[in-house]
């Protein structure tokens, strides 16, 4: 393991010192517009100022923009504002974004032009007091490029100030904002650093996961800031754009997802394309199965690097480190200065020995200081000083940490989180839908896909009106992949939804089942 480099007051202060040491290198590529790191801060700078006098400091603003330029200098120029970033995924809905806008209070929106219906409507009425509208025809943030030069906003953000709102999933269906302060988000870039190190002034890493996710942000965004590297971004993903990127842009990290690899692997272009210049690729969010790691490395001379994390985390909990052992299963050694243990779960106070499963909880300067105006669950989750993570683990005789099991109830499509209670909720307000049940069953290429059980009110109720009502209300991927109407569905012994008897029977059936 490498020596845990020195934290960062602030991500803040860390753009600073890339900028003071390499301003003329390339910070930022997205199709064909570029920015040196001279260029980035300028944008940054003058945009916090403007944050500043809308009188954003101190307060939340939401970001709502697809992969771009523009969020990137949008998240810097927020915390450089001294404002607490709330990232927003810009394929939610109008219902999905409500009750985010709602629970967050926000000062200011920043949103993508496509998006300007629903976050007017959604201002209007929750009062949010300033909307900026970004779009090719609007305004671009990168507008500053060019402009003199700026000095961030005095004082700088402080690492006990709140630096990031990020909603995650909750079982009942109802998003969690989870406050990270600017220690927790700077010390686990460090933390990652010391296992799975970046060389410094050469990186040119691939971004195609979506910068409004945790993920991105640490593996991607905070990552080459931190190695003054290059950050090239992906607006759209599609795997031909994929390949042509890792020769044009000369990439020596991808940083992707168990489907990405999955799907770039069964691409035909896959054999022909020349994987020379990556020495390293990150994965996250679920296993790889040994035999598709074993292909990517073969194939690309390129390992991929294993980790877990959550959003509580900030986010990173454990990798498998780059020099060193990995071990294909398993998620790796927790990150430096990160006590993790496997503990009973019933009362969760046993600690559990290597080989016995139980749930995972954390100790470390990057866990979560709450959930946003939800104390019975910040105190149910944060328990003297532990994260309980809610997820099953057990550690080997060398201490590396497997994953076992899920959250309860929790799914992973093509990476992202999905809460079935969440897909149940929304089938309810259907008028015709009786009782409805949401599971998530295996999937080859997505990890896993959630499929619905609903037992209607009349005979008339259709799928296609039920995957109508469920698109207009979930992003795409909370769309179950398979609606099945039938007569009733199978209860326990004390009148409850048998879900594990669904989720058996859902998963007999192919994974390429249509909806119907």
């Amino acid at each position: 393991m490498n020596k845990m480099p020195d934290v960062y007051p602030t991500v803040v202060h860390m753009l600073a010192a890339a900028v003071a040491q390499a301003p003329d290198d390339e910070a930022l590529v997205c199709l064909d517009e570029r920015l040196s790191y001279a260029q980035y801060f300028r944008c940054i700078a003058w945009f916090s100022h403007e944050l500043v006098d809308l009188g954003a400091s101190g307060k939340r603003v939401g970001i709502v923009l697809g992969n771009s330029l523009d969020i990137c200098v949008a998240m810097f120029a927020a915390q450089a504002a001294s404002a607490q970033v709330v990232p927003c995924n810009p394929m939610y809905t109008e219902r999905e974004l409500r009750t985010i806008f709602e629970d967050a209070d926000l000062h200011t929106v920043i949103y993508a032009d496509e998006k300007h219906d629903v976050v007017s409507a959604l201002a209007n009425e929750f009062a949010i007091p300033n909307l900026i509208r970004i779009g090719s025809a609007r305004r671009r943030l990168i507008a500053w490029r060019a402009a003199a030069n700026m000095e961030l906003p005095q004082p700088m953000p402080v690492p006990a100030d709140l630096a990031t709102l990020q909603y995650t999933g909750g079982t009942t269906g109802r998003p969690k904002g989870v406050n990270l302060t600017h220690c927790s988000v700077a010390t686990n870039i460090s933390q990652r650093e010391a296992l799975v190190p970046t060389r410094t002034d050469c990186e040119r890493l691939l971004c195609v996961m979506p910068l409004f996710h945790v993920y991105a942000t640490a593996m991607c965004l905070h990552n080459m800031v931190h190695s003054r590297g290059t950050m090239i971004v992906m607006p759209r993903y599609s795997p031909e754009a994929v390949f042509e990127l890792l020769a044009s842009e000369r990439i020596t990290i991808f940083a992707g997802s168990p489907t990405l690899f999955v799907g770039l692997m069964s691409h035909p272009q896959f054999t022909r394309t020349d994987f020379s210049r990556i020495y390293l690729s990150y994965s996250g969010s679920a296993a790889l199965p040994e035999e598709l790691l074993r292909r990517w490395e073969v194939a690309t001379g390129a390992p991929v690097i294993e980790g877990y994390g959550q959003s509580e985390a900030g986010p990173v909990i454990s990798f498998n480190p780059q020099n060193g052992i990995r071990k294909p299963g398993s998620v790796g050694l927790p990150v430096p200065d990160t006590l993790v243990e496997i503990v009973d779960t019933d009362e969760g106070a046993r600690v559990l020995p290597a080989g016995e499963k139980g749930e995972i909880r954390v100790r470390g300067p990057q866990v979560m200081a709450s959930y946003r105006n939800l104390a019975g669950e910040t105190a149910a989750t944060l328990r003297e000083g532990w994260l309980y993570t809610g997820d099953i683990g057990e550690f080997d005789s060398d201490g590396y940490l497997y994953i076992r099991d899920r959250k309860k109830e929790m799914a992973k499509v093509s990476g992202f989180n999905v809460f079935p209670r969440e897909i149940e909720e929304v089938l309810y307000l259907h008028p015709g839908v009786l009782e409805a049940a949401v599971v998530a069953v295996p999937d080859s290429y997505r990890g896993e896909i959630v499929r619905a059980l609903v037992v209607p009110r009349s005979g008339d109720l259709t799928v296609a009106q039920l995957t109508e009502h469920c698109t207009a209300n979930l992003a795409k991927y909370k769309v179950p992949a398979t609606v099945v109407l039938v007569s009733e569905l199978p209860k326990t012994g004390v009148g409850k939804i048998d879900k594990n008897r669904i989720r058996a029977e859902l998963a007999s059936r192919t994974a390429s089942e249509p909806v119907r």
